[in-house]
């Protein structure tokens, strides 16, 4: 499961769970694209939990999309990422420290609403 909603003018919610196929992960990177499209200065909470290796399909059309993907960050300020693994929420924090401009910030299900709290610290 991938998918995307709307959470105010300013902010998308992504949960994504199971594993992902090239179909699934186009249709949520498209429409991901798009609503990033008019957001600025954004945030983003990021939901992962139980999540299987995507497909080589699904890893394919992500890279497609690499370019369209790196100018949707410069939309958002900070990003939430929930998930279940270590390894998800330390890589994320990583990640976020590779590109400036954007705060990336891992919590563990359990801590939901702190995540929410963080995104709304301006």
């Amino acid at each position: 499961m991938f998918e995307i909603t709307e959470n105010g003018p300013l902010r998308i919610d992504i949960d994504v769970s199971g594993k992902i196929d090239s179909d699934e992960m186009k249709m949520a990177l498209e429409k991901l694209i798009e609503k990033s499209s008019v957001i600025r200065n954004g945030n983003m909470l990021y939901t992962i939990t139980d999540i299987a290796l995507p497909s080589f399909g699904a890893l394919g059309v992500e890279l497609s999309k690499l370019p369209s993907l790196f100018k949707l960050l410069k939309s958002y300020d900070r990003v939430a990422v929930v998930a279940d693994k270590t390894w998800i929420r330390k890589m994320s924090e990583w990640e976020g420290a590779l590109l400036p401009g954007l705060e990336i910030k891992g919590f563990e299900p359990d801590e939901r609403a702190a995540a929410e709290a963080w995104l709304s610290i301006k």
